[in-house]
């Protein structure tokens, strides 16, 4: 045997006994399976091998599968089997992320051979990222913006296919969301990262300087002049120019921005010379600069040139899976930062944070982070329950925040999770299921072989 894994999924038996013989007499290790969610609790983003499945299946089919392992790990390679005739499914399992697909009926010489393509490209994958972390550590994307829930994994995901470009992006979020935070990030992985990446607040420049502060000036170019100035566009060439609160830049001086993102040029104050400008724009908006520009309070065309990408960043009440673990994160941080050691955080505290409609997201919660790191207790008003909001609904409300945190304080180990919560395994399988829980959604890359 080779050492991978292929985990074979079909709810057709004599499929399944086909499929060994063929991959076992091709000195391939395989593993078969019936349904797609004892697939899932196998892998993880150590998993060595590849996943091979019946697209056409009861309960969890294929492509659900395919969706759910992506989530699990963007990189796995995910091999489709379609019945004969099913092109237009098998384009669609492409467009969504597979790595190949296999028509029925096959021969065997040809799942060997589009398996060993499969392991070879999961192979280098794992190696990449060995080496990776042996000189950067952890993912430095996710160590930025942290989150296993669905909305963050594609965030990252949208965030890696741009970094690659250089488009101009627009970031739209509450307050607190991490804004400037994942600007940063997409800096840090773009080819553009050793140039400079020059934040400016647009709601803090103050009026009678922001031309003479964005753009530079010349000697003379008004009262008190005496020396040329470059500005802050100027300083950012070859590096990224991030516009936070967009939404508050004058609208004479929106203007002057839209030549210049069309341009990508500036000319000084008191010059006429025009000077190049090699820059990616990355915007932030708290508000929807739609109905802003709908409004007349901003100008559609620049908002046209700014949301070339546009990228939503979710609140923390639309992931509260992920609040145990990235504040249980913040806290290890915060308690670094301080010079003192990380104190535990106890279950109980851990389902109240989860619970807590946190307003001002994440800077709220790293704030709250630090007071506890701090030796400072968490003093959460509480504020009572929705009123429009029934007992069933709250009671699934508290479960979910419980099996949540449970899940996150035993790293996804579902033994300890089911030990700790005083159910069965069965239990904790089918209550994870109604609450579209993931035990990889809470599980570290150390730790992510499946539990046996």
């Amino acid at each position: 045997m080779n050492g991978h894994t292929i985990l074979f999924v079909d709810d057709e038996e004599h499929l399944r006994l086909a499929a060994r013989q063929a991959l076992d007499l091709a000195d391939l290790s395989v593993r078969c399976l019936e349904d797609g969610a004892l697939a899932l609790d196998l892998l993880g983003r150590s998993f060595p091998g590849i996943l091979i499945s019946d697209i056409r299946m009861p309960g969890m089919d294929g492509m659900t599968l395919m969706q759910r392992a992506l989530e699990i790990d963007p990189e796995l390679p995910i091999v489709l089997v379609t019945g004969h005739g099913d092109v237009a499914l098998a384009v669609e399992s492409m467009r969504r992320g597979a790595y190949d697909f296999i028509e029925k009926p096959f021969a065997a010489s040809h799942l060997v051979e589009v398996a060993r393509r499969a392991l070879e490209k999961r192979r280098l994958t794992l190696e990449n990222r060995q080496l990776r972390s042996a000189i950067g550590g952890r993912d430095r994307l996710e160590a930025r913006l942290m989150g296993r829930t669905r909305t963050m994994v594609q965030l990252r995901q949208q965030i890696r296919a741009v970094s690659q470009t250089d488009a101009d992006v627009l970031f739209i979020g509450e307050t607190g969301t991490g804004k400037e935070v994942a600007a940063r990030a997409l800096h840090a992985i773009s080819e553009r990262a050793e140039a400079p990446f020059v934040a400016i607040n647009c709601g803090a420049l103050p009026v009678d300087l922001i031309e003479s502060e964005l753009f530079g000036h010349e000697i003379g170019a008004f009262p008190g002049a005496t020396r040329a100035r470059y500005g802050k566009f100027e300083h950012a060439r070859g590096g990224t120019i991030f516009l936070d609160e967009i939404e508050s830049m004058p609208m004479a001086l929106q203007v002057k921005l839209l030549r210049v993102i069309q341009e990508r040029s500036i000319i000084r104050l008191g010059s006429n010379e025009q000077i190049a400008l090699n820059v990616r724009f990355i915007a932030a908006s708290k508000l929807d600069l739609e109905r802003e520009a709908q409004a007349g309070r901003f100008r559609s065309d620049l908002l046209y040139r700014l949301n070339v990408v546009t990228l939503r960043m979710p609140k923390l009440s639309e992931r509260r899976e992920d609040i145990p673990r990235l504040f249980t994160q913040l806290v290890s941080e915060a308690a670094a930062r301080y010079k003192s050691d990380t104190p535990p955080v106890p279950p109980f505290l851990l389902i109240s944070v989860a619970e807590r409609d946190w307003p001002g997201n994440v800077r709220e919660l790293r704030n709250a982070a630090d007071r506890y790191a701090l030796g400072l207790d968490l003093d959460f008003a509480h504020t009572g329950p929705d009123q429009d909001e029934s007992l069933a609904d709250r009671v699934s409300g508290f479960e979910r925040n419980a099996i949540a945190t449970a899940l996150t304080t035993h790293n996804g180990r579902l033994k300890d999770t089911y030990t700790a919560l005083g159910l069965s395994r069965k239990s904790l399988y089918e209550k994870m299921q109604k609450y579209n829980l993931s035990r990889m959604d809470f599980s570290t890359a150390a730790e992510d072989d499946a539990e046996h």
